[in-house]
């Protein structure tokens, strides 16, 4: 019963975070985590934070989806910026953070400083996208930013775990650790695609030998993140990895025999859990942070020289990170032949601010152990705990106030994909209007007119994508001032079934179905 009276109060939290996120105009991760300080501090319901737990319920389903919805072919076109950024960041970070916190605090041990340095390198693109909610961040960025937390989660623990095999052994072999990387690299990646692909190929077969069920088709898709972890962590491969490269995987795989009905309805339910489960996230780190910070787990320091220490770490992270950024982003300008063009300081800055940690960084220190291999504690471990959460509560701060300023007026370069999806347009409808006319005919007349109708719809949407095309620059303002038209006519639409409703002239049933038609027509050109 506690258990679900805990469960309840989380979801309740992310629902109120959200309105106070609004009426307040802060960032929502900020809000979830000052509730859940209060929780903490007042509330007699509290959550302890078990790592193994939370990872296995929240970093698959995340992951899965993340790797899932990005462009895949806009992801392979930044693949270069990715991999430097989910890797050779996190050891350029391990390196440079490890020693400073080596040098900068005394007691922590230098595998133990390592430790952290991987721990607090993984960024946070779910406390990033909240920040930048009030200044948009540039799709491309978006998508960068997305792709490199896809991967340095995994790169960032794989680096934690040897770390603490270090600390734990007091020997440290690098030709075991790169035997040992690749193993994890190899295993985890194969475990996620060929367990992604089993899976959709067999929900194919049973698609067309017994047709679809939505409900058992999204219950496959919830579960499969799941089991893929697991089944990486019993390989002694990274979980986390599989589970992102399963949602890649899925991208490509996914059956197009899946019914309409049944796409629409997972895309909701996926929406809700990354909703509650991101939120919820959140509320717990709120929940463990006051706790960390008023125990008494570090003698040797007050509390302002812990900040100070913590600022300190926080503004090498952000240094670290600029320095990269700029180094990649001008190799990514050389390897296009821009051999003049160096990268925008204001974006570099950018890039840098969006570096913020979250919950998956508070979850990974817990997994320090407490226990050394003699039964001695665990070096600074209370300490490096300290120093993470205050990492993580610094860089989302510091985010909040700088990043949105940052941010505003800020884009990449990017081709107009209009004439792109005009052109889809046209061969999809062009598709469409040989299918029907190819359709077997038995000669009546209202059949013909059926056909001659549908024929019609395709041939004017043709001729409006023609005409986007050839009018090629003026053809961004056209399609906004469509948009325009096409909201206000739909919430007029929708207010007079509406208004039908309420003087009983159509019954609930009818308006449901007349209501969700236009809700799905509002979404296609809401999303543009």
């Amino acid at each position: 019963m506690y258990v679900v009276v805990v469960v309840l109060s989380l979801l309740l939290a992310v629902v109120v975070s959200g309105l106070v996120a609004r009426v307040l105009r802060l960032p929502v991760p900020l809000v979830q985590i000052a509730i859940g300080a209060l929780f903490a501090a007042f509330g007699p319901i509290t959550a302890p934070l078990d790592p193994s737990v939370f990872f296995l319920l929240f970093l698959p389903p995340l992951l899965f989806l993340d790797g899932w919805r990005i462009p895949k072919d806009e992801l392979a076109r930044d693949a270069g910026t990715v991999i430097e950024l989910a890797l050779g960041l996190v050891i350029f970070t391990v390196i440079g953070v490890g020693y400073f916190v080596h040098w900068l605090v005394p007691p922590v041990p230098l595998a133990v400083a390592f430790a952290l340095a991987a721990i607090v390198s993984p960024t946070d693109p779910v406390a990033v996208s909240a920040i930048a909610r009030r200044a948009p961040i540039p799709r491309r960025m978006v998508r960068i930013l997305q792709g490199e937390a896809l991967l340095n989660d995994a790169s960032g623990l794989v680096c934690m775990r040897f770390a603490v095999a270090a600390a734990l052994t007091g020997a440290f072999s690098l030709p075991a650790a790169l035997r040992t990387f690749v193993y994890l690299l190899v295993a985890s990646v194969a475990i996620g695609v060929a367990g992604t692909w089993l899976v959709m190929k067999l929900r194919t077969l049973l698609v067309v030998r017994f047709g679809d069920d939505s409900g058992s088709e999204i219950l496959v898709s919830l579960l499969l993140p799941f089991g893929l972890y697991l089944l990486a962590e019993f390989a002694n491969a990274s979980g986390i990895l599989a589970a992102a490269t399963a949602g890649l995987t899925m991208g490509v795989v996914q059956s197009a025999r899946v019914s309409a009905v049944t796409r629409i309805r997972s895309r909701v339910v996926w929406d809700m859990i990354q909703f509650a489960a991101n939120g919820v996230m959140f509320v717990l780190l709120g929940e463990q942070i006051p706790t960390i910070m008023l125990a008494d787990t570090n003698p040797i320091e007050g509390v302002g020289s812990l900040l100070l220490d913590v600022a300190a770490i926080v503004a090498v992270l952000a240094v670290l990170r600029f320095v990269w950024v700029f180094a990649s982003l001008w190799l990514t300008r050389l390897r296009h032949g821009r051999r003049d063009a160096m990268p925008r300081a204001r974006l570099v800055v950018a890039m840098s601010l969006a570096g913020v940690r979250g919950a998956v960084t508070l979850a990974g220190i817990f997994t320090l152990p407490v226990l050394m291999n003699d039964g001695t504690p665990f070096p600074a471990r209370d300490l490096a705990i300290v120093l993470a959460a205050g990492v993580i509560v610094f860089s989302l701060v510091i985010a909040s106030l700088l990043l949105p300023p940052m941010l505003r007026g800020l884009d990449f370069a990017e081709p107009s994909r209009e004439d792109e999806e005009d052109r889809a347009r046209v061969v999809a409808a062009e598709a469409a209007i040989h299918a029907v006319e190819s359709a077997a005919s038995d000669g009546r007349d209202a059949t013909a007119k059926a056909r001659l109708s549908i024929v019609d719809f395709y041939r004017e949407r043709i001729a409006r994508a023609s005409q986007r095309i050839e009018a090629g620059a003026d053809a961004g303002q056209a399609v906004a001032d469509e948009r325009e038209l096409w909201l206000s006519a739909l919430a007029a639409e929708r207010s007079a079934v509406l208004a039908l409703r309420q003087r009983h002239a159509i019954d609930d049933r009818t308006t449901q179905k007349l209501v969700r038609e236009i809700d799905l027509t509002e979404a296609r050109y809401a999303g543009k």
